[in-house]
This record gives C-alpha cells, sequence and structure tokens, in this order.
C-alpha cells in the first residue's frame, strides 16, 4: 500500500460511513411519514410492515432493523407528530395577542386533523401499552404547562377568577378520556363533540368578555 493509499482510503471511509449514516436518517424519517400517513389514513390495525415497505420500496427486512416492531414506529411517529405541533403551538403563543387567539388556533388544527383521521387510528391505539405509557407520561408533562395557560387567560380577563382551574383540568381530562374510552367520534363528529362539550365546558370558565370571543367565532365556523 502506497503513502498516499494510507492517507486518503480511512477518509474515503468516513465519507462512506456519513454517507451511509445521513441515507439512514432520512430513511428513518421517510418510514415515519410513510407509517404515519399510513395509520391515519386507515387505523393502525389494518397497516402491516409489509404495506410499509413495499410503499418505501425497501426490503421488511431494512424495515425491522431500523424499526423493531409497529409499536415502535408508531410511538416515534406521535413523538414526532407532537414534537412538531408543540413548536407550531410555541409560537402562536409567543406571537398571539391573547390566550383566545391560542385557543382558537388549536380548534382549527383539530377539525383540520379529525377530517382526514380514520376513526379506527383512535380505537386502534389502545392495543398499544407502550404508546399509552407514552401518551400517560406526555399528559402529565403538559399539566403545567396548561395551568399557566389557563392562569394566563386569568390575568388577561378571559378567564374566570374564582374557579379551581387544578380541578377544571381534571374535569377536562375526564371528558375527553369518557369522549375515547367510549368511542364518541364513531357516532358523533368531532364538531359536534367540540360544540356540545368543549365549548360547552370553556364558556364555563369564560368571563363575559371570554364568552363573546366564543359567540362571535362560532357564527363563522
Amino acid at each position: 500500500m502506497t503513502f498516499s493509499e494510507i492517507f486518503f482510503v480511512p477518509l474515503r471511509q468516513m465519507e462512506e460511513t456519513r454517507h451511509i449514516s445521513a441515507y439512514r436518517q432520512s430513511l428513518r424519517e421517510k418510514i415515519l411519514d410513510k407509517a404515519m400517513q399510513a395509520f391515519v389514513a386507515h387505523g393502525i390495525r389494518a397497516v402491516k410492515m409489509d404495506d410499509i415497505a413495499q410503499s418505501l420500496g425497501i426490503s421488511k427486512r431494512t424495515l425491522y432493523e431500523i424499526y423493531e416492531n409497529k409499536e415502535v414506529l408508531l410511538t416515534e411517529g406521535l413523538k414526532k407528530a407532537k414534537a412538531e405541533e408543540e413548536r407550531r403551538l410555541s409560537a402562536i403563543v409567543a406571537e398571539s395577542g391573547s390566550v383566545m387567539d391560542v385557543l382558537l388556533y388549536v380548534y382549527r388544527r383539530r377539525m383540520e386533523e379529525f377530517s382526514v383521521v380514520n376513526p379506527a387510528f383512535y380505537a386502534d391505539m389502545a392495543r398499544y401499552p407502550q404508546l399509552i405509557e407514552y401518551l400517560e407520561a406526555d399528559k402529565e408533562r403538559h399539566r403545567q404547562r396548561m395551568l399557566d395557560f389557563l392562569r394566563r387567560g386569568v390575568e388577561e380577563g378571559f378567564f374566570r377568577s374564582d374557579i379551581d382551574y387544578v380541578l377544571t383540568m381534571k374535569a377536562f381530562e375526564a371528558v375527553s378520556d369518557l369522549v375515547m374510552t367510549q368511542q364518541l367520534y364513531r357516532t358523533y363528529t368531532m364538531r359536534d363533540l367540540f360544540s356540545n362539550i368543549l365549548f360547552v365546558m370553556l364558556r364555563g370558565i369564560c368571563t363575559k368578555r371570554g364568552v363573546d370571543v366564543i359567540d362571535q367565532f362560532k357564527q363563522y365556523t
């Protein structure tokens, strides 16, 4: 081996390693995106790992080397989706004029999402304990943020100051759990569920100023 080979071959190998790593990361992201699109459109159980591999033109072996099973893939997909939504929401919170602007933004986003999500997606999630464990931990992590948000609403004059907001959050969570466990989204549209449950509860914690914003918004939705 010549001196130049001794010097340059390791560099070439390093470049090849970086290329493989970049490709691997790119493929990882493509798998997540393709899988979540399929889960949302058809439900989780209806989508097989074979289906995901075929849609990407890769072998099932390659897929399992990156994601050991469907539950890991699903959990990572939801983590990515939540992180992206959190970034968007943080920007809205920082730039918005009031808590009501944030709430109405979230409502519009949820309506957009629910319009394309197969109800089976929600029903199927209960079959994956690792996913449920992650969602419960994520819920706990967001409780303090939500409490701060409600208190900001009090300071801005949109939410009542005579409310126990720790108790209020528990009530909201209990209702949300009921909607999911009873699979009310199969019988009612998400628009109906929001209008008859969320907005009713929200009006209960609002001052007249907050109620006026809600009523004005609902006239145009």
